[in-house]
């Protein structure tokens, strides 16, 4: 058997200051996502749901916010998609925010599943927290008392009742009574204080204890939109649920903002329950835009995934279609349920993705489809496209954000890409900057058009500014540009203690970046200790590159853990990693540090296949002799099973196996259970 190990490599880096990351990816062989062809997510067995959301935006007397009633309209919406009762309220005055929270407590003591969503004005005072109604006027300590309402007075009914409660805070802007003449700052912190220590209890904070969390730019907050984004998947329990949600609230802040929870859960809930897809919604919708050979999502799969690993052949079915708008792109297997099966793998796709185009083309292609009136409802919770470009957060968001900080959402852009027009996302993101003084995440975006512009003086500039203010992708940046002499003079120390700021900050990429110094020495001491912690933290966060690396060092035995590169590559597949496919594969095909599985190998490269860029067709067609004969004789069975192969089942791959991988890459995966 060939030595199919992975390669310790440093990753290419960037000559432009304007790329915030120079991620690391020891190059080799990654990831392996849960076995097994499907995920057993529990059943919701008629839970009785009910929900309390309310958003306050319309102050009388204190600053109004801008987004709190958007917000709760779409979590409610959400919650009733996910079966909720729910108990809506914005712009209450106390009296009517008594009068629901008492409606909802009654409901919530035999509910098995209650949730509290609050937007709006919230802060903190000798560690008690209080969320404040539109018309409350505070001036003194006195007023808090008889002006707001204490979270306890919410959640203290609901201690030691039988069911799970879930309380999500998008609360923790400035405190009011800082400064006020009448008062101290004794006991005053912004945001909000840690509590909870019943059991049963899951307290979800927009932004870390005591920091002070955006309103956003956008229709919605950066905590209620990513909370929005990740709601519909289904499978996924409440803590991966809110590491997907810290993730994206954390690139879509440059890590001002930090999502934190405090939980005493004792078992395991799912907003969406059901089999988890075996595929990433990258994979999802390329192979439904495949299988549909329909022009209009292929486009909407390169307006999301530009640089995805289907992004060639997206192009190429498109020009096809162009030049022959009957030639055939791909093949759907017929089934009897194909229509309905359209329709439920569309729809789960475009509830996850909150894609406008992906919800629209769902109304517009399946007008009496079975979610088209949810479809309807959800259009209303998504901006237009007009309305985006309207904004210039949002314009400068969607123009200059990098790819490292893609979300549910937002794509980002290339450096060559942004570089072809800076103008526009120039000026968005200087009106982005003036409209948003308080958000340094705009001072990043706009240091990056500007870079992409070859104006490097002012961009280093203002990275520096938002660095100085907390923004961590400023601070990779900067750690960039001292590492490569672009814009900064050559200083591997300097990149280092930058990267060091970011990872201490809680940036992955700081993480990553930092842990490739100390791995190599340069401009830190050899520490591989150090490194690896930095890596487990980074994957901890939820980073599938920090994951892939240490299933990396694990395989190569610098990481001493049993089993750990198989258990690293599944994880880092299951945060999106497809080039893990092929290292589960391998492993499982040797049996190097597990079992020899044949069965679950074959399942991995037929994973890999449909969702890399490439390189697990390529072993199959181009290194068969590395294959142990059992795990391509499974391949060939299940292609076969599949309609896509008719050759002998001979364990031998080769070019004989192309045409049936090629139909596989396009739709297989869609017959995955």
């Amino acid at each position: 058997m060939n030595d199919r190990r992975s390669a310790w490599h440093r990753p290419t880096v960037s000559t432009s200051a304007s790329v915030p990351a120079r991620v690391a990816s020891w190059l080799g062989f990654a990831g392996l996502v849960a076995l097994g062809l499907g995920f057993s997510a529990g059943t919701a067995s008629a839970e009785n749901r009910v929900a309390l959301v309310i958003g306050n935006t319309g102050y009388h007397n204190l600053k109004a916010l801008t987004n709190p009633a958007n917000d709760a309209k779409d979590v409610a919406a959400a919650l009733k998609a996910r079966g909720f009762t729910v108990l809506e309220g914005r712009d209450l005055e106390r009296n009517a925010m008594r009068g629901v929270v008492e409606r909802f407590q009654a409901q919530a003591r035999t509910a098995d599943v209650s949730v509290v969503y609050y937007a709006g004005h919230g802060f903190q005072l000798d560690g008690q927290n209080y969320l404040v109604p539109v018309d409350a006027t505070i001036k003194s300590r006195g007023d808090v008392e008889t002006g707001t309402l204490n979270l306890r007075s919410i959640t203290e009914g609901l201690e030691g009742s039988r069911g799970i409660h879930l309380v999500f805070l998008d609360a923790c802007r400035n405190n009011p009574l800082r400064g006020a003449a009448s008062t101290t700052d004794a006991g005053l912190q912004n945001g909000l204080a840690r509590m909870g220590n019943a059991a049963g209890f899951l307290f979800a904070y927009a932004t870390q204890p005591d920091n002070v969390a955006f309103d956003g730019g956008g229709r919605n907050s950066p905590f209620a939109q990513a909370f929005l984004s990740h709601i519909a998947t289904r499978g996924q329990d409440i803590a991966s649920m809110m590491i997907a949600v810290r993730k994206d609230v954390i690139a879509a802040t440059g890590g001002f903002q930090v999502p934190w929870e405090n939980s005493s859960l004792t078992s395991q809930f799912y907003f969406t329950p059901g089999q988890a897809s075996v595929a990433s919604p990258e994979t999802q919708l390329w192979q439904i835009a495949a299988a549909s050979r329909d022009t209009a999502l292929l486009r909407i799969y390169l307006s999301r995934y530009p640089d995805g690993p289907h992004a060639n052949e997206v192009k190429s079915m498109i020009t096809v279609a162009s030049a022959d708008p009957v030639a055939t792109v791909g093949t759907l297997r017929s089934t009897p349920d194909a229509d309905r099966v359209s329709d439920d793998r569309l729809w789960d796709l475009a509830q996850r993705s909150r894609l406008r185009q992906l919800v629209e083309f769902y109304v517009t292609r399946h007008p009496d489809g079975r979610h088209v009136n949810e479809a309807q409802e959800l259009l209303q919770s998504i901006p237009t496209a007009e309305d985006a470009d309207a904004r210039p957060e949002s314009l400068c968001e969607r123009s200059a954000t990098h790819p490292r900080d893609a979300t549910a959402n937002t794509a980002g852009v290339t450096l060559a890409e942004l570089a072809r027009n800076p103008d526009a996302a120039i000026a968005a993101c200087r009106a982005a900057r003036q409209n948003h003084p308080e958000m340094p995440h705009y001072t990043a975006l706009l240091a990056r058009a500007l870079a992409a512009a070859g104006q490097r003086a002012e961009s280093v500039a203002l990275y520096q500014e938002a660095a100085g203010r907390g923004n961590l992708r400023a601070m990779v940046s900067l750690g960039l540009q001292f590492e490569t002499g672009d814009g900064l003079p050559r200083d591997p120390r300097e990149a280092a203690n930058w990267y060091e700021k970011a990872a201490d900050g809680g940036s992955p990429d700081g993480a990553i970046n930092l842990a490739v110094s100390l791995m190599e020495g340069v401009g830190r001491r050899k520490d591989p200790a150090r490194a690896l912690a930095l890596l487990k933290a980074a994957s901890e966060a939820g980073s599938a590159i920090a994951t892939y690396n240490l299933g990396v060092l694990a395989q190569q035995g610098v990481l001493k853990e049993n089993g750990a590169a198989l258990n690293y590559f599944r994880k880092a597949t299951e945060l999106g990693d497809p080039r893990g496919f092929v290292s589960a594969a391998i492993l499982l095909d040797e049996g190097r540090g597990v079992r020899k599985d044949p069965d679950n190998a074959s399942d991995m490269l037929l994973m890999g296949v449909a969702s890399d860029s490439g390189d697990a067709a390529s072993q199959i067609i181009h290194r068969s002799s590395a294959w142990s004969t059992d795990t391509i004789r499974r391949l060939q069975e299940r292609l076969r099973q599949a309609g896509y192969y008719r050759g002998p089942i001979d364990g031998k791959g080769g070019a004989k196996m192309e045409t049936a991988l090629r139909k596989w890459r396009s739709v297989g995966i869609l017959d995955m259970k």
